[in-house]
């Protein structure tokens, strides 16, 4: 038989025989080292023990000792040990898809005779502790794809699946009678699950469409520890407190009614006035940076979106297209940039103007499937906090810098301190998401990262992450559950120019194109509201909070007259105040206050009527202090005015 070369990570090489498995090679090795592998590396990409290997390459075993250990063969192990499970508990259970995510697991389950509730997990969770004790082999096989449907007939959705592989072959894992497949890479065996946890079930509809069988789907995870489980469950807990669909529910900021439609969110006073606060502040902010904002519909001719290439490149992201009835198109713009290009051609430009600024909390609406959705962070009716200017090709250094300190300067605002940067290129094997111009990439790719390396700023490179009109600066940041997003964007932009064939009259007086450089300080108002819900815990800084103070006197009939004076001199300096005036005990209504995370809580009884004081007692804090009603009231103006500032050192970066 033929011998492959392969290589260790220390540089060694060795010849084995062809097709021979990572266990062989860690077998050759020692015992001890086979009895630990639990999967393994080959030039870099995650594989199981019983992987033929057929090509020389570089390679590396795994073991469960190993502290950075890749948990997908875990999580995926651990998912076959469910199926298996829920296969032999439940046996006309359909099962659907399977994913080993970024985050853990799931199963999509689907079973006519009732289907697994979270009361349920327990009990599954000991009948799978059961069968990982039992210690049995994973046996790996390729079959062809009329032999996998014939293993899986009965299994609908199943042989759905099956018909979507192109491959003449099929990866298949068996234990005992039970078979599955779509779990590459897996474990050798089901006793290397260490420690799981079934974390939850909810409804899924078949492959993400609204318009299919809403299934069952069953979260979980494992790890080879139990102190990385609990490390894991706790952060799991911590998240939930600050998810800002519990929190949302809690303090009244928002929701969203199946009977409109999924992803179209109603904001509810409270969320109302968080976004309002946002929004006032985003203007001034940019139009004293010397932006000019714009109102432009949120419908346009399909044909201008043909124009710019969105049509092409992004239409499974747009919705269907209105037909008016006589020839003309209508499509809801998925993205602001064309129409501040048409504001842009309105009137001729000179070199003199540039750059031109301008800026626009601009809806916009995206397709997006309902299994994607989630509270205000995926929504299908967004307003973006846009901007584009239109520069000469000599300003794009200094624009993209003035861009980028006002964007951290946003940031410290909102004390927004856990950011990186990102650039994102496109991906030049990919020639259907993205525009064909070698000579246009390499050239904003170069700009982009020489404006970076010039302002002595870290970043990390991601091919495949561009726009499909040109390179951006991504600003990266997590989510309460640890997932990494985008909060703000600048991207280069030297295709819709040439596109819509902008021009500027120069200074030689011949005709120029202007560069366009596309801008979001802080994403759409629904998903930085979700990110700052998340962050703050709810706890939102005064300026930001929909309630800033609440007034409770000690008795209505002798001091509310008071608190009406002390309210009435807040609101006069536009500070968002009430009187608690319910007929309620006066602990249950302080707690309250607490429960709903007002900034301040103000209780006034005869002692303040007659000193002019009111007692002040601070979220979080549980006691209260004498303050002058006076001197209180211009400490509330002056911290609303300096945006909340805790004192706390802030990032800030010196361009």
């Amino acid at each position: 038989m033929a011998e492959i070369q392969l290589t260790f990570p220390d540089g060694a090489k060795k010849a084995f025989e062809q097709a021979t498995s990572l266990l062989d090679v860690a077998k050759s090795i020692s015992t001890s080292l086979a009895k630990k592998a639990i999967a393994g590396k080959l030039n870099g990409e995650l594989v199981d023990l019983q992987q033929p290997i057929l090509e020389d390459g570089a390679i590396e075993i795994i073991t469960k000792d190993d502290e950075a250990t890749d948990l997908m063969a875990i999580w995926n192990t651990a998912a076959f040990v469910l199926a298996a499970t829920l296969d032999r508990a439940y046996p006309e259970m359909q099962f659907g898809e399977v994913h080993a995510t970024e985050d853990g697991f799931f199963y999509d389950t689907e079973n006519e005779a009732g289907q697994v509730a979270v009361t349920d997990l327990p009990d599954i969770k000991k009948a799978m502790s059961k069968l990982i004790q039992a210690g049995g082999a994973i046996e790996r096989v390729s079959l062809d794809k009329a032999a996998a449907k014939a293993l899986f007939a009965g299994q609908t959705y199943k042989l759905a699946l099956l018909d979507e592989i192109e491959a003449d072959q099929v990866l298949v894992y068996k234990l005992g009678d039970f078979a599955d497949f779509g779990l590459a890479p897996m474990l050798a065996k089901v006793s290397d699950v260490k420690v799981f946890e079934l974390l939850s079930v909810a409804g899924a509809y078949w492959q993400g469409k609204s318009s299919n069988k809403m299934l069952q789907r069953i979260y979980g995870t494992a790890y080879n520890k139990q102190a990385d489980l609990d490390a894991d469950l706790q952060r799991r807990q911590e998240a939930k407190e600050r998810d800002h669909r519990v929190i949302g529910n809690q303090l009244d900021l928002f929701f969203v009614d199946p009977k409109v439609g999924a992803g179209l969110p109603y904001w509810l006073p409270n969320g109302a006035t968080i976004r309002r606060s946002i929004e006032r502040y985003i203007i001034d902010k940019e139009v004293a940076n010397g932006y000019e904002h714009v109102y432009t519909p949120i419908l346009a001719n399909l044909d201008l979106y043909k124009q710019s290439g969105h049509w092409d490149h992004y239409r499974e992201d747009m919705f269907p297209p209105m037909d008016m009835g006589d020839g003309e198109m209508l499509e809801l713009r998925p993205m602001n940039c064309p129409s501040h290009i048409q504001v842009y051609k309105h009137h001729p430009r000179s070199y003199r103007e540039l750059p031109i600024r301008l800026a626009e909390l601009g809806m916009m609406h995206r397709y997006e499937k309902s299994g994607a959705l989630s509270g205000l962070q995926r929504v299908r009716e967004m307003t973006l906090n846009d901007g584009h200017t239109f520069v000469r090709p000599d300003q794009i250094q200094d624009e993209f810098k003035s861009i980028l300190k006002l964007m951290i300067e946003v940031y410290s605002d909102f004390n927004i301190n856990d950011y990186t940067f990102r650039l994102s290129y496109r991906d030049p094997a990919n020639t259907e998401k993205y525009y064909a111009d070698d000579e246009m990439w390499n050239k904003a790719q170069t700009m982009l990262k020489g404006a970076m390396d010039d302002l002595g700023l870290d970043y990390v490179e991601a091919e495949g992450e561009a726009a499909f009109y040109g390179p951006k600066l991504d600003v990266q940041t997590k989510t309460a559950m640890g997932n990494e997003e985008t909060l703000s964007t600048i991207q280069l932009d030297f295709m819709l120019p040439e596109r819509f064939e902008l021009q500027y009259v120069g200074e030689d007086g011949e005709m120029h194109r202007p560069v366009m450089i596309h801008r979001g300080l802080v994403s759409t108002m629904e998903r930085f509201t979700a990110y700052l819900t998340e962050i703050y815990k709810g706890a939102f800084p005064t300026w930001l909070a929909p309630t800033q103070a609440v007034i409770i006197p000690v008795k209505n009939e002798l001091h509310y007259d008071y608190a009406k004076n002390v309210k009435d001199a807040m609101i006069k300096h536009g500070l968002r105040v009430r009187i608690d005036d319910r007929n309620e005990k006066m602990g249950y209504k302080i707690r309250e206050a607490q429960t709903s995370k007002i900034p301040y809580t103000l209780v006034v009884g005869d002692q303040e009527v007659a000193d002019a004081t009111v007692s002040v007692r601070k979220y979080g804090e549980e006691n209260a202090a004498e303050e002058a009603s006076d001197m209180f009231v211009d400490a509330i103006v002056a911290e609303v005015r300096n945006y909340s500032r805790d004192g706390k050192d802030h990032k800030t970066i010196n361009l």
